[in-house]
Parts: structure tokens; C-alpha cells; sequence
């Protein structure tokens, strides 16, 4: 028993630290990659197709934008689809998912952005980003968990208090309580459907 003790408390002292890296290493590559999306914004020289592209390439290595649609979808209505169904969902989803981001930005304004420390929360770590002008602030928290052989990868993002996923997650619930799954795919194939969620702000 007294082993097993010893053993407990040299693990937590020992992985203490190591996660306190790992959380510094989130956050640097938190602030390279929003200061590059804030550079390219700024950059005039880039017509608006290219600097989106340019923006989609910058954070896709930083977002798990699969997770995060079978997370909106939840697990009761993800079960309910088959393979086929899943593979389109993802697809519209995050098409939708990318283009609310890049109409979010073109309201950006010369404002600055600011990186907050990183925080652990269980086993995730959260990064706050502030984005501030003159007379107002907009308060990004981005979610992050560790996926296995892929490193820390974004699964959720709070925008003023309020989550993507989980308000992604009442509006599907809400169309599918009384709809098909078809119903919810033609409805994204269409219109997109959805927005993000933008707080009040």
C-alpha cells in the first residue's frame, strides 16, 4: 500500500510540470497562429478569395473540425446516421463551420488581439483571446483536448460566454425532434442552415 502511495504522488509531481509545458506550447501556438490570421486580414495586397484560403490553411491544423461535428450532433442523433450520412454531415458542417469564421473577421477592425495565459481544465486546456478596440472587448475561449498521435487540437470555442458546439447541439436537437436526418442534410445542402453564435457583443 505504502508503494502504491509513493508511486500516486511521484506521478502527480512529475506530471505537474509536464502538463504545465504542454500548456505553454498550446498557447504559443494559439498567439503564432492568430497573429498570422491578423496579418493576413491586414495584408491589402491580398484579394478576398486568396486571403480566405490563406485564413482556412492557417487554422485547420489548430481546429479538429471533425469533433467538433460529431460533438454538435451529440451522440443520440450521431448514432442515428448511418456511415454515408455521417461523411456529408461532417463535410456541410464544417464548410458552414469555416465560412461563419471568415464572415465573423470581416467585421475585424484593426482592433488588437491579445492571448491570455492557458489554463488546464481536467484534462483539457482552455486559452482565452481577447479582441479589443477603443470602446469594446470580445472574449474568445479556445477549447483544446489531446488527440491521440495528432497533439492538441481545438474541439469548442466560447465566444463571449457562449459555446459553438453546444448551441450547434440545441438547434440540430431542436430540427431533428421532429424532422429526419435527410431533413437536417437537405437544409445544410441548401441554405447552410446555421450560424455561428456570436454572444452579445
Amino acid at each position: 500500500m505504502r508503494i502504491l502511495i509513493l508511486s500516486a504522488i511521484c506521478a502527480l509531481l512529475f506530471s505537474q510540470p509536464a502538463f504545465a509545458d504542454e500548456a505553454d506550447s498550446v498557447k504559443r501556438f494559439t498567439t503564432e497562429k492568430v497573429n498570422e490570421v491578423v496579418d493576413q486580414i491586414s495584408n491589402k495586397s491580398l484579394d478576398k478569395k486568396t486571403r480566405n484560403e490563406k485564413i482556412i490553411e492557417t487554422i485547420s491544423p489548430m481546429f479538429d473540425f471533425s469533433q467538433m461535428a460529431k460533438l454538435s450532433m451529440g451522440k443520440k442523433n450521431w448514432k442515428r446516421m448511418n456511415k454515408k450520412q455521417r461523411q456529408e454531415f461532417n463535410k456541410l458542417f464544417v464548410k458552414r463551420l469555416q465560412e461563419s469564421y471568415l464572415e465573423k473577421l470581416d467585421l475585424y477592425t484593426e482592433e488588437e488581439v491579445v492571448v491570455g495565459e492557458a489554463v488546464r481544465v481536467e484534462k483539457r486546456i482552455h486559452v482565452t483571446s481577447n479582441l479589443v478596440s477603443k470602446d469594446n472587448k470580445m472574449e474568445m475561449i479556445y477549447k483544446f483536448y489531446k488527440k491521440k498521435s495528432q497533439g492538441w487540437k481545438v474541439y469548442d470555442v466560447k465566444i463571449m460566454g457562449v459555446s459553438i458546439v453546444q448551441t450547434y447541439r440545441s438547434q440540430f436537437a431542436g430540427i431533428l425532434k421532429n424532422q429526419s436526418i435527410e431533413d437536417l442534410l437537405k437544409r445544410l445542402r441548401e441554405t447552410g442552415g446555421f450560424s455561428v453564435p456570436t454572444g452579445d457583443y
